[in-house]
């Protein structure tokens, strides 16, 4: 790739801050190295699960040879259009979030807010190039790995073309992400929409937007824009939104979407978007009836693609799926031995923490296994996940319905916040912990809470499971008081008393009369 192709990739608006991010993850002056004699190890695609397989691989001090391609921007999706700005707007809607709740706090606000939309926006862009120099192409080079900016393809059984050059590897690793999905909505494409991809180039407030889709980022983002100013309107066709939540949990959230004035359009089958004189009509069907509703901005939350085009799969005999992305095996092996991959092109799980593991996992099974060391499986990790409503949902392991399939004989134990005495104080009453136990046993197989951070709190469960750590332990582990985590300790101590049988209370009061 030449030097005025990179200085194409463009991140609107062209501020100081997005040519600082695109200085360090797609510097438009760079020259790609001359290749070495050959690679130990060619990773295509810089996301989470690329950079870590790089990183990783050229930090183990054994002299490998590791090169890292990346098309468009080094980060991926987390640094550029997920996690980082994502969060740093829902930061920001949630202080509104929090004046609208003042007044059950006794703190008295001003019923008009100013929210300076161009100031929020203008922050997450500031944050977001102030991390960026963790991903650059600079950093990379300077920890030994080989970066080319350009597209990379597959070209015979061990060699990858970027541009002018050609990579001989010994193995390789796919790591080039998913993208949103092409809606198929008659009209929608010559309307023009929002993805998560452009949403977060955003300058000027929408006064009315429609989302489609509620999944966590239709929800996620309907609720930050809500607080943010903009009438929201949101698509689902589902008859209630996070339908594959914890019922109960995503019950929570539908409430406070509907509270904060969100409408909500369930069971709705969209069928046209046209262009008319103030906006974007949308009309669709739900329950029956039709209807149609005029925004200014519709943003589409639904659905991912694997990015498996142009890389010329065929000539290295993988295997994939336009819709399911590269298949692999469980060690993230592809249909050929010398390629694995990792990250949203081939798993179900779509998240940064998600890829980071499987990147680890490569690694080993590349770089290690080979010489005895032992292979690790993508099905051996225990995968958290975070919701960022707010409430957050976050869920660990096992729902009872997963249970039932297996014939897992399962208990549920629900601690709800309202009996928990800081959430009681926080005014943070409507959430809950609940813990799956196995039957007869204190096994944790699964957790859901719901709370404003409870994101922070699913790592205890977590670490509990994959140290098989049961409910009778973390009964015995100490909670700072008062704390919302405190729920957990209430959900052990819930099993602990099942233990205690009519006849072994009977004995413990024969005994304390003794006594």
């Amino acid at each position: 790739m030449s030097n005025s192709e990179l200085e194409r990739v463009i991140v609107r608006p062209v501020d100081e801050y997005n040519q600082t991010l695109v200085s360090y993850v797609h510097p438009p002056n760079w020259v790609n190295p001359q290749p070495a004699d050959v690679y130990d190890l060619v990773v295509i695609g810089a996301g989470t699960a690329g950079l870590v397989v790089a990183a990783g691989a050229a930090g183990l001090d054994l002299g490998l040879k590791v090169a890292l391609i990346e098309k468009h921007l080094m980060g991926g999706d987390c640094l550029n259009v997920g996690c980082v700005p994502s969060k740093t707007i829902i930061r920001s809607a949630r202080v509104v979030g929090e004046i609208w709740d003042a007044k059950d706090l006794g703190v008295n606000i001003p019923a008009h807010i100013d929210i300076d939309f161009p100031a929020v926006m203008a922050r997450m862009r500031r944050i977001r190039a102030g991390i960026s120099h963790h991903d650059s192409a600079e950093r990379f080079s300077s920890l030994g790995v080989d970066v080319f900016l350009g597209s990379g393809r597959f070209a015979s059984k061990n060699t990858v073309e970027v541009g002018d050059k050609t990579l001989k590897f010994k193995k390789a690793v796919i790591a080039t992400g998913a993208r949103a999905a092409q809606p198929t909505i008659r009209g929608i494409e010559q309307a023009g929409y929002l993805t998560n991809e452009t949403v977060f180039s955003l300058i000027q407030r929408p006064e009315r937007l429609a989302v489609i889709g509620g999944g966590p980022i239709g929800c996620e983002l309907a609720q930050a824009f809500r607080r943010l100013g903009c009438e929201v309107v949101l698509f689902h066709s589902g008859s209630h939104i996070l339908n594959k939540e914890d019922a109960d949990a995503a019950e929570i959230v539908q409430k406070v979407l509907i509270k904060e004035g969100i409408r909500l359009v369930l069971n709705c089958q969209l069928e046209e978007v046209a262009t008319v004189t103030d906006g974007k009509r949308l009309y669709f069907s739900s329950k029956g009836h039709r209807d149609s509703v005029t925004v200014d901005e519709i943003l589409v939350g639904a659905g991912r693609a694997p990015n498996v085009e142009g890389l010329n799969l065929e000539a290295v005999e993988v295997e994939y799926d336009k819709r399911q992305g590269v298949k692999v095996n469980d060690y993230l092996q592809t249909t050929n031995p010398k390629i694995y991959a990792a990250g949203d092109i081939c798993m179900n799980w779509k998240f940064t923490h998600a890829a980071d593991a499987a990147a680890r996992i490569v690694i080993k099974n590349t770089l290690f296994s080979p010489f005895g060391l032992g292979r690790s499986k993508l099905s051996s990790l225990m995968m958290p996940w975070v919701t960022y409503t707010d409430p957050e949902i976050a869920h660990v392991g096992m729902y009872e319905h997963q249970a039932q399939k297996l014939l897992i004989d399962v208990a549920t134990i629900k601690i709800p916040f309202s009996s928990v005495d800081r959430a009681i104080a926080d005014d943070e009453e409507s959430g809950f912990v609940k813990i799956l136990h196995k039957k007869g046993s204190d096994e944790i197989l699964g957790a859901t809470i719901v709370a404003s951070h409870a994101g922070e709190t699913i790592s205890e469960v977590t670490a509990a499971i994959v140290n098989k750590i049961g409910l009778s332990k973390l009964s015995s582990v100490i909670h700072p008081y008062p704390t919302q985590a405190e729920a957990i300790k209430k959900a052990a101590d819930a099993y602990r008393r099942t233990l205690l049988t009519p006849r072994t209370k009977r004995l413990l009061g024969f005994l304390t009369k003794l006594s």
